[in-house]
This record gives C-alpha cells, structure tokens and sequence, in this order.
C-alpha cells in the first residue's frame, strides 16, 4: 500500500494537481480501497489577462479578460469586495461592500470598514522593504536625484503629522498645501491622511488671489509650503505668494515653511513656523488615526463652467483601492520597477499616480521636479536611462512640445528598459502618438492612452488592462473593470438624452454603473455636485465629454461639451477667466472660448466688449487683461489672443452662441450657418473682420 500511494503522489507532483488525502483506520479498508480514495483535481487555469489577478481565479465562469471584465459588471460587490480584502490592510473589515444609486447621486464603498490611507501606502512596505526606494526625487538639475526609502519616508510622515498634531491639528480639519514636487510634500499629504485632517493641494503656479479663494473655500486653518521652488533653472517665490493669499484669509491660524533653496524669506511671529526645526524635536513614530472607510481623505479643486472651482471630495477606502488597481493593471506596474509620472503632485495625476496608487503598490516612484526642455529637450529621456525607468506617464502637450525637436535628443539616450508609455489629460493626436510610440517607444512598448478625471478618481478607460497581444490603438479603447460607458444624444431635438446603442456613434459620455473612486461630493455644495454630474443624464455619471464608439467597439474621447477649456491637460472653466477680465475698469464683458494648439491642446481666446468712451490703445488694454490674467489665476490661463470686439453673438434671451466663436477664432466662417435669429446678427459680421484684421496685424 506505501508503495501505491507513493506512486499517486509522484504522480500528482509531477503533473502539479493539488492533493486531497482522506485518512481512515488502515485495517477497514483494503489496499485498493484506499488507493481509490486517493484523488487528484487539475489546478484552474490563471486568468488570461496582462497584469495577473490571482483573486480572479476563484471566480465563476473567469477564464479571459473579457469574462473578467463583465463579470465587474455583472457582479461588482463580489469583483471589488473580494479586491478590497486582498489588496487593502485594515483595522476593520466592511459589513456591506457598496449603497450606491446612481439616479440619487448616492455613493457608499465599503461601509463599516476601518483602515488608515499612509498604513497602506506606507506602513506595510516599510515592515516588508524598508530599504527599498519609495521616492526619487529628480530635483531640478539632472543628475541630483535624491532617493527616500519606504522607513526614511514613514519616519519623515510621523515626524510631520506630530508636527500637525502639535499645532492642534486634528481629524477632520482641511490643511492647504502649496508645495512643488518634493518629498516633503509627500510626507505632508501622507502626514494629512495618518491623522485623518484631509489635505487640499493647491498646484504651486497658481496666483495668490487663486490660492486664497481655495483656502477660504475650504476653511483651512493650516497651510504648509516652502520658501521658494526651482524649476527650468528658475526660482518661484512660493512663501511671498503664500503671505500674499494668507493676507485675505483670517482663518489661516499657521503657515508652516520648509526649505527648498535656504533663501532667506520673511517670517512672521506666531503665524509662520519653520518646518524642518518644528519637525526635528517630533517622534519618527505616530500612531495612524483610524479612519471610516467613507471619511474624507482630501478635496481637490477644479474648475467647472462656472466661475467659482469646485472642490471635489474623495474618501478613504474607495479611492485607494481605485488608485491601487488602476496603477497596477494599466501600466503592470511590477516589484522592481520604477514608475515616473512626471505631473505635478497639485493636480489628481500626481495624487493618484505619483502619491497614491504606485506607493500603495509598493513601488518606487519618481517625483519630478522640472521641466521637459530644461536643460535640453533630451531631459526626459536622459532621466529615463539614468534612472532606468519603466513606466513613463505625461501628458499630450509635452509630447507634442519635443516632437518639434530632431528625434536624436530621444535616440542618443538609451530607452530599452521603458515597457509602457503613458499619457494623460487631453486626446492624443495621431501624429503625436506615432511619435511617442515609434520614436521614444521604438515601437516595442505599449502605449497607454489614458481618459479620466479629477472627479473620477482614477483611470476609467485605457488599451490596458487587456487579453494579452491584444491590440492597441490611438485612443483610449477599453473600460476598466467595473466600467460601463454609455452614449447619450446630446443634439438638440426629439431624440436629445436618448441613449445611442450600437457602434459608430457619438455623443454625451457618461458612466452607468458607481466605481469605488469616484468623487462623493463638491466641498460645501452637494447641490451642485448632483446639478453637474448626476442630473443631466439620470441614473448615470456624466462625464462633460463627448467620445465615440467605433466600429469594434473602442472609444475615442472627442472633447469638451461644456465651457472648460484643457490647457495642457489642466482644465479651466471659461467663466473662471472671464470673472478675471471683467474686473477691468474698461472692460464692459468678456466671452472666452478654447480654440485648438498645436503644443498645448487648447489655448482661451478671449473676445472683449470695452465699455462706451474708452479710447485707449487696445494692445495697451489687452497686456493689462493679460496681467490681470495670470495674477489672478495662474499664467497658464492667460488668453493668447484677445480681441476687442463690438459686441457678441447672443440669443434674444441673451446667451452668447459660443459655437459661433469657435468657428471664427479656427476660421470657419463658412460654417456659421444661419445666424439670423440672433439678437444682432451684424454683430457677427464685425467679429469676422475684427479677427482677420488681427490674424494679419500679428502675422506680417
């Protein structure tokens, strides 16, 4: 009998079946009794798709990625619920995996559950690889790349979430970072989520008069920046900014500094403070706040086709998780690899995919301090073999920007450990795209071009995650798992909000079914949240951008259909821009619109009334909009054209026809159609001559 059983093990060991051995009292049963009762089941086939999902094993029917895919769909709680366990650490596991409705803007992931956000990306890889590089800082000059191992990272966070704790900073109060891209400013966004005061990032270009409408927004006592920064050789004066916005915001109680060049730069008592001398008398330990799966983890503002930004909330549990997966499958993100998403940590790409995502995998992500074109437009690809980098995540406008160079800045560094390209933040042009892909990629890398928003918290459609040798495209393509695009009609007439089944079709892109990271609210305005996202196409997310569905079934994103204009990937609302312009004393109203780029995508073009009996030099009054401009918002809103005009083409209940400005600034007068019912159709006729005379005055 020993010998027969020997024989069935060698066997199942051989053929790798797993064993299942039943034991009972040998003298009952006969030798071939036994052996009969000595079974053997053939191991299930992994799950063929790109990035292994060994949890997708265990569920029904799963064999390729188009079974994975529908089976998000058709099961969610069991799809993300299972995900959440196994990906995720927490204090407390969730009773119910999601309460969402959609048609009520009602969104609940993971209800019950505790967990804390820097455990996660933090703790759990410090304990397991705590010499491994979390960050590498490329600061500004090449060649000074700075690394921060997971333990330098968490004692970092613990020594500046006590420093918050010291100030009386506690859970549930918003703190204001204005910091550029730094490991300290990671430690502050990670020290935000350990004590549960969620942080409000501000991108460090923008003016003081931005900051200091997001500070007052938010109601932030606390705001954390640095004395200057550098970037493409130059230094920013962030803290003077800083004291300029703090000046009309009497909440801000503390404005903690940290040094980035050492320069001396004013210090007011009681309200400015030192960082690195507050944190350097701080314990490296601190307890992680426990927080509810749905508690706020930060806002995040963005501009909507109002003039006022919007703070859009995430929350603790949901979005991680989203930022997790999204990081891990759609750029195969694996143990020793280096990911560098070069934007900038003031915008969702750098919380979710230089911040979150690649550290909760426990990655080594790179932080990326400069410019494309400093010192020469070889610096990218300089970085990528220096630093051997794996993953390289940027936007269109940056692509578009170093294809103007000659291809040896990217040919004469060695690219060879690059295996996914990226891109995020506007449509990928074809010409762009082969660029990217045949040049940088030398054709052997997939490049994944990515379509989400701050809103949605992460990657909703990508080429990525797929079957594997599935084929890739120019656009977007694929929903992720648990993503279920829809096409609405959004022209007018009787078929307007009818959804568009079926393939080659365009239209309203919205989302039929909740995903863990989208946004739950807008800071202090639910009302509007619900207004923008969830009432325009009920019982569905609604994007604000248009796309289309090929022939296969792929999607293409075709832009904007609200007034945002995407300037470099950064959306800013028209009404933002106007608000600006119109606090000009000559200045009667203003209609901006985006208007194509060759580098940056879309560029504001702004057409300006001037108020009766002005008679000043218009190029006089057009560089002062353009101050106004950037002081109050950031430079890179400033309108790069501005035509004064006589009028506007409006409706006769007073609705500028922007369609109308659009075909004149791209110069498609010939497509205007019929413009007889506005109130003052001559008015159009004027703008006409108006921009012709001005394409020919800075043309000559």
């Amino acid at each position: 009998m020993a010998a027969a059983l020997a024989r069935v093990l060698d066997r199942a060991v051989r053929l790798s079946f797993p064993i299942r051995i039943r034991v009972f009292p040998a003298a009952r049963f006969s030798q071939h009794t036994v052996a009969r009762c000595l079974s053997t089941t053939p191991a299930k086939k992994a799950v063929e798709t790109t990035t292994p999902m060994p949890e997708a094993d265990g569920f029904p029917g799963v064999r390729t990625h188009q079974d994975l895919y529908e089976f998000s769909l058709r099961e969610p709680d069991t799809f993300w619920g299972t995900l959440a366990k196994s990906r995720l650490q927490w204090f407390r596991s969730f009773d119910h995996v999601s309460d969402c409705d959609m048609s009520e803007g009602r969104i609940k992931w993971f209800l019950g559950g505790q967990l804390n956000v820097s455990v996660n990306t933090l703790d759990r890889h410090a304990q397991k690889t705590p010499d491994k590089a979390a960050l590498i800082w490329e600061r500004d000059e090449p060649g000074s790349e700075v690394r921060v191992t997971y333990r330098e990272l968490l004692a970092m966070t613990c020594q500046l979430a006590n420093t918050l704790k010291s100030h009386g900073v506690k859970k549930g109060d918003r703190v204001c970072i204005y910091m550029p891209n730094s490991p300290i400013a990671v430690a502050a966004m990670q020290a935000c989520a350990r004590i549960g005061a969620p942080h409000s990032v501000v991108f460090a270009g923008f003016s003081a008069d931005a900051l200091a409408s997001r500070i007052q927004d938010a109601n932030c006592e606390t705001v954390i920046t640095t004395d200057q920064a550098v970037r493409g050789g130059k230094v920013i004066e962030l803290k003077k900014t800083v004291d300029a916005a703090v000046a009309n915001c009497p909440m801000v109680k503390r404005v903690l500094v940290a040094q980035r060049t050492g320069q001396e730069v004013p210090m007011k008592h009681n309200l400015d403070f030192p960082l690195e001398e507050e944190m350097s008398s701080q314990s490296s330990e601190c307890a992680p706040e426990i927080m509810d799966s749905e508690d706020p983890l930060f806002m995040l503002y963005t501009s909507g086709s109002t003039g006022k930004p919007k703070g859009i909330l995430h929350t603790q549990a949901g979005y991680l998780l989203y930022a997790t997966m999204t990081s891990k499958f759609a750029f195969d993100i694996r143990e020793d690899d280096i990911f560098s998403c070069v934007a900038d940590i003031g915008w969702i790409t750098g919380h979710s995919y230089v911040v979150y995502g690649p550290l909760s995998n426990g990655a080594t992500t790179v932080l990326f301090e400069s410019i494309p074109t400093y010192p020469n437009p070889g610096r990218y690809w300089e970085m990528v073999e220096r630093l051997k980098i794996n993953q390289f995540y940027l936007a269109p406008t940056a692509v578009r920007l170093l294809l103007k160079f000659d291809e040896s800045w990217v040919k004469k560094y060695d690219r060879s450990t690059l295996r996914k390209l990226g891109c995020v933040g506007e449509p990928l042009n074809v010409e762009a795209g082969d660029w990217y892909n045949n040049v940088v990629g030398e054709g052997r890398c997939d490049l994944v071009d990515t379509w989400w928003q701050t809103e949605t918290g992460g990657i909703m459609i990508t080429p990525r995650p797929s079957q594997p040798g599935a084929e890739i495209l120019h656009g977007p393509m694929r929903p992720f798992f648990g993503i279920e695009p829809v096409l609405f009609n959004d022209e007018p007439g009787p078929e307007q909000g009818k959804e568009l089944p079926g393939t080659e079709v365009s239209g309203a892109l919205c989302v039929r079914k909740p995903w863990p990271g989208i946004a739950r609210t807008i800071f202090g305005d639910h009302e509007r949240y619900l207004d923008t996202y969830f009432r325009p196409y009920p019982g569905t997310y609604f994007s604000g951008d248009g796309a289309h569905r090929d022939h296969k079934g792929y999607y293409h994103i075709t832009g904007r259909m609200d007034d945002v204009i995407n300037i470099s990937g950064h959306r800013i609302g028209t009404a933002e821009i106007e608000d600006a312009m119109d606090e000009h004393r000559d200045v009667a109203e203003t209609a901006v619109i985006g208007t194509p780029h060759d580098v940056k995508g879309e560029v504001p073009y702004a057409f300006v009334i001037l108020k009766e009996g002005v008679r000043r030099d218009e190029e006089d009054i057009a560089k002062e909009l353009k101050d106004l401009v950037r002081k109050s918002i950031a430079a890179y809103a400033v309108p790069d054209t501005i035509l004064i005009t006589p009028g506007l083409p409006k409706t006769r209940s007073g609705k500028i026809m922007r369609r109308i400005l659009r075909k004149i600034s791209t110069d498609k007068e010939e497509e205007l159609g019929d413009v007889s019912t506005l109130a003052e159709p001559s008015v159009v006729d004027a703008i006409v001559q108006s921009h012709k005379a001005y394409k020919q005055r800075t043309t000559s």
